[in-house]
């Protein structure tokens, strides 16, 4: 198995993640700095037969994977930062290390999921799979139908232009958007090149999770009904290459 792909089976990180700290040397095998390329032996119990360890702390194989809905109050800073008392670090479970599955913004609020799922995570995740989010945004001032149009047809900024997606209005100021990219702001800056700020986003929906009563600020584990139905709504593609 690639090493990224088992460090995320670990509860280490996403994959996409694991190939960072790979990157930046901080994982070894077997007393040497990890590469990419490098295979991880494993047992008929899919157990490491290697020394793997991250920042000098070794890796003791893979957790029980765990799932977690959090509803993220504006000012909660999604980088897992123990020494910032806004990081939503300070929110989690102290086991298992869970990990936010993207981001929002810290000016943002609304539905988060959590887990140490690093094979769901890539796959929620990564742009080929194109997997919504749903989002009610308030702006600045009232918007005009022309300002739908736009928004739903695409919007250029910078080098980027951003896919066409569903948006519908929700009041004189505030409309709905559902995404399948993950563009950093996207959202805000998509409301910007228009000529228009937004004053609250808030991210309602994620696949086939929804905020239903959650109250803002609390956590709650996904149900074993809601672990299924997300997985089944999730494309699935064999990586048994890597």
């Amino acid at each position: 198995m690639r090493l990224a792909k088992y460090l995320a089976q670990c509860g280490i990180s996403s994959r996409r993640e694991a190939c960072r700290l790979i990157e930046a040397g901080r994982i070894t095998l077997n007393g040497k700095i990890a590469k990419h390329t490098d295979p991880v032996l494993l047992d008929a119990k899919g157990r490491s037969l290697d020394s793997i360890c991250l920042d000098a702390d070794p890796i003791l194989g893979t957790e029980a994977l765990d799932y977690w809905l959090l509803n993220k109050a504006v000012g909660t800073d999604c980088r897992l930062l123990e020494g910032d008392k806004s990081s939503l670090l300070h929110l989690l479970p102290p086991t298992p290390r869970l990990y936010p599955v993207g981001r929002l913004d810290k000016d943002s609020r609304g539905l988060l999921l959590l887990t140490n799922d690093g094979e769901l995570t890539h796959k929620l995740m990564h742009p080929s799979f194109a997997h919504s989010k749903t989002y009610h945004v308030k702006l600045d001032r009232p918007f005009t139908d022309e300002f739908i149009g736009q928004m739903a047809s695409g919007v250029q900024y910078k080098e980027v232009r951003t896919l066409p997606c569903q948006v519908c209005r929700l009041s004189e100021d505030k409309f709905e958007i559902v995404l399948t990219q993950g563009l950093n702001r996207q959202i805000r800056r998509m409301a910007s090149a228009l000529g228009y700020k937004v004053i609250d986003l808030q991210r309602i929906a994620l696949m086939t999770l929804t905020l239903d009563s959650l109250a803002e600020g609390e956590i709650r584990q996904l149900t074993p009904q809601e672990v299924v139905t997300l997985k089944a709504s999730v494309t699935t593609i064999d990586y048994s290459s890597d």
